[in-house]
């Protein structure tokens, strides 16, 4: 990928849009029509490419809490 270019993906159970080479400008959406939309659109006002990299729903998101200790 080229500085600029967005980059859709799945993040433990949340949708993300990543811009290569300006990780302020990424951003987390609960849907993945949501993050597809909205990384399309970034993607056409950068003058870049959008990707979207599919991967299998699981329906549970799992930000995984640090005080608890289990690392599985």
């Amino acid at each position: 990928m080229a500085d600029g270019d967005v980059e859709t993906r799945s993040n433990r159970g949340q949708w993300e849009n990543r811009v290569e080479g300006s990780p302020e400008l990424s951003q987390s959406y609960a849907s993945r029509d949501e993050a597809v939309d909205a990384g399309r659109e970034l993607a056409a006002t950068l003058g870049s490419q959008h990707v979207v990299v599919d991967s299998e729903p699981t329906g549970v998101i799992t930000d995984e809490d640090p005080a608890s200790g289990d690392d599985r």
